[in-house]
């Protein structure tokens, strides 16, 4: 069984990205077990002289998400060109960690929900995740546009062809 960690770099309620991976871990098929991790407004802000034990409580539930998980799947949206600030305090939080499973040299991919591209998010997570020397899977990466009207009141998407390309992305992750 592949435990897969699913990631929203948004803070959005009503956030595509977070429900293409919502609905990811409704429709992952065994040996895929696909998990959505909640945790990322609880993140402090990144600041080295923390990274020491004990860890803040938020972090060290994040390390031990990753740790636990044999790949992550990330969908994030761009801001002002980029990745969104708590999204990349997230990413910073993962490379300080030294323990065996943490993201260093873990499988990793991501899907782009939005309609119009997100170039510049997704360039500065893979210059990131590079730093972390995470393994990208450049089968699992892919663009999936969602719109707000294809997500249901309980969150999730039912289009089929988004469906299906979401379960190619967690075999090939997985």
């Amino acid at each position: 069984m592949t435990r897969l960690l699913l990631v929203s770099g948004s803070l959005r309620a009503v956030s595509t990205n977070t429900a293409l991976l919502r609905t990811a871990a409704t429709i992952a098929a065994p040996p895929v077990v696909a998990v959505l991790y909640g945790g990322l407004a609880a993140l402090p802000a990144y600041n080295p002289d923390d990274d020491t034990d004990p860890l803040p409580s938020a972090v060290a539930l994040l390390r031990e998400e990753i740790h636990a998980s044999g790949g992550v799947l990330f969908s994030t949206p761009e801001y002002a060109g980029t990745l969104p600030g708590a999204f990349k305090n997230l990413l910073d939080w993962t490379i300080g960690d030294g323990r065996p499973d943490s993201i260093y040299e873990k499988p990793v991919a991501w899907v782009n929900a939005a309609a119009r591209g997100a170039a510049g998010a997704h360039a500065t997570l893979r210059t990131v995740l590079g730093y972390a020397h995470a393994v990208i899977v450049e089968g699992a990466c892919a663009d999936i546009a969602v719109t707000a009207d294809m997500i249901g009141p309980d969150g999730l998407i039912a289009d089929a062809t988004v469906r299906r390309a979401l379960a190619h992305v967690l075999e090939v992750l997985g």
